[in-house]
């Protein structure tokens, strides 16, 4: 269980490392499963809002957008499998950048 939490932590910081003109709280998304996680809404809405911001950086990626907010949300009824789907939707953005090194700038489409 903590390691899906850890891991959910840093996706967020890695989006919001690779495009700073979105706004996203890595400490607010991840206490919101820790705090909120007994609730069936609060967990979904921020799957949902963690699709729509691997999306945003798949279109910042100049990618083609695949990776679906809903999906993101009903697979985790799926024996959780929304963790695959996101980190899967999430590896094509660091793909489109092959020679990069980890920490260094990237430019971003519009």
């Amino acid at each position: 269980m903590y390691k899906r939490q850890v891991w959910y932590y840093k996706i967020h910081r890695e989006l919001l490392e690779f495009d700073r003109r979105r706004t996203l709280s890595p400490a607010g998304s991840l206490l919101v499963l820790i705090f909120l996680g007994w609730t069936l809404i609060a967990p979904l809405i921020s799957f949902h809002n963690t699709g729509k911001a691997i999306a945003h950086a798949q279109r910042a990626a100049g990618l083609p957008v695949t990776c679906s907010p809903a999906a993101c949300t009903w697979l985790a009824f799926l024996f959780g499998l929304n963790t695959w789907y996101m980190q899967r939707q999430l590896n094509l953005v660091v793909d489109a950048y092959p020679g990069a090194a980890p920490g260094t700038g990237v430019l971003l489409a519009a």
